[in-house]
């Protein structure tokens, strides 16, 4: 007598892991009825995203020029906030020599600023999406300011994608 227990007592008490019955649905199922997905059911889910991925990029891949046009009436709007405040703490806006040098550095030459903001304006000075500087002129001829990017073709005027992007035609 080990531990209490007398003979063969304690094999009575704890049941025999090999002959019992597995547990849970997923285990008692074998061979053909195994759970997972047949090879039909794939190659249809295949097809199907096939089918969706043919009629979605298209749609996706021919917007960058939009996207670029967007990001571009982006950063002019936050460059006419950045002139808005420099105006409000100077009581002008920057000129053209100054140009927009003057939202992130205090300018030295020209009308210098009284009032100009430690820490400047602007983190830095943004390009346009096509790697161009915007073109910035004070006094404007369309308002106190002009501030443009020329677009993706860089050159004055165009139609549509090559159409200029100016703060005097934003909504």
């Amino acid at each position: 007598m080990r531990n209490g227990y007398k003979g063969g007592a304690c094999q009575s008490v704890i049941p025999n892991i090999a002959t019992r019955p597995a547990i849970g649905r997923h285990a008692r199922l074998k061979g053909r009825h195994a759970p997972g997905f047949t090879l039909l059911e794939v190659l249809v889910v295949v097809v199907i995203l096939g089918i969706l991925a043919a009629v979605i990029v298209p749609k996706i891949m021919g917007r960058p020029e939009q996207a670029r046009r967007v990001k571009a009436l982006v950063d002019i709007k936050s460059v006419e906030t950045a002139l808005s405040l420099y105006k409000i703490d100077n009581g002008k806006y920057p000129d053209t020599e100054q140009g927009l040098t003057a939202l992130v550095v205090k300018p030295d030459t020209g009308d210098i600023p009284r009032n100009w903001k430690s820490g400047g304006y602007l983190d830095k000075i943004p390009k346009d999406p096509w790697g161009k500087e915007y073109i910035y002129i004070s006094p404007g001829v369309h308002g106190d300011f002009d501030l443009s990017s020329y677009g993706s073709d860089g050159e004055e005027g165009g139609e549509g994608d090559y159409a200029d992007i100016n703060n005097w035609s934003l909504e």
